[in-house]
């Protein structure tokens, strides 16, 4: 099997000679959240399946499409569609991507993700702009050899999500008359939704909002020496007195109704930065 670095320079000579452009931004959309696409002007789409050592997404609401194209001026491209480790794919599959977008030039990552209210002042449709995380309970993707070229043996985690890009991102959605929290996402490794008692738990360790991916492509992105930006959609309530229960379909709707307010914050972030 070929080692990380040999895959990472097939996988990014085959973009290349499809689309040669160098991206600035890469953008990773959550699920519910792929018609962010339909603000930019689309130069090149890729499906992951015809893509090199690329994963395929299986989960309902994630397209599996690579696309690069131009917004408010600037080269990004997009994974419409994720990855995630209760697919069955390993922690370095899941992150590959991240590194994929770094070879191909990107500056800046900015990630979405539909996730459980924890926080009890939190309701469906809230925007959540993470400010750090929790991820104790995920398989870290930097487990096993070490390659220096692509980052150090043990990265910092002080600041996984750049205060910079926070505070030009409040300012945007103040501006927009766009109402955002700030606060932890605690990462898990799903497919299940959580019980009432690990709702409780997660609060109680300090999360405010919960969910099945992000965590492990933050870590590649700092290891790497990328500036990261991350909000959360709040799809669903997790600590709830009453008996509804939680289905992927309404977090999916959930999600196509906060999205407009989600890709408004985005395109006036990737235009100042």
């Amino acid at each position: 099997m070929p080692n990380l670095i040999q895959q990472l320079q097939e996988t990014t000579s085959y973009i290349k000679n499809i689309y040669p452009h160098t991206p600035e931004t890469g953008i990773v959309l959550g699920s519910g959240l792929g018609n962010f696409t339909e603000e930019l002007t689309v130069e090149k789409e890729i499906a992951y399946d015809t893509i090199p050592h690329f994963p395929v997404s299986t989960v309902e609401g994630h397209q599996g499409r690579l696309i690069f194209g131009e917004l408010k001026g600037k080269k990004i491209v997009v994974m419409a569609g994720r990855f995630h480790f209760y697919e069955g794919y390993s922690p370095e599959q899941v992150s590959y991507p991240i590194r994929v977008m770094k070879q191909l030039g990107i500056r800046q990552l900015l990630l979405s993700n539909a996730a459980g209210g924890v926080n009890p002042a939190f309701k469906v449709g809230d925007l959540m702009i993470i400010n750090d995380h929790i991820s104790f309970a995920t398989v870290n993707p930097l487990i096993g050899k070490n390659y220096t070229d692509l980052g150090p043996r043990f990265p910092d985690m002080s600041e996984p999500y750049r205060k910079d890009l926070i505070k030009k991102a409040r300012k945007i959605a103040d501006s927009l008359q766009i109402a955002v929290h700030e606060g932890v996402y605690f990462g898990v490794t799903g497919p299940t939704f959580e019980t009432r008692a690990e709702y409780k738990l997660i609060h109680r360790l300090g999360g405010d909002a919960v969910g099945m991916s992000t965590v492990q492509e933050v870590i590649i992105a700092v290891h790497m020496g990328l500036p990261v930006f991350a909000i959360s959609v709040i799809t669903d309530i997790g600590i709830r007195e009453d008996d509804n229960v939680i289905t992927h379909e309404e977090v999916l709707q959930a999600a196509k109704e906060a999205e407009p307010k989600l890709s408004a914050i985005f395109k006036q972030l990737v235009a100042e930065l």
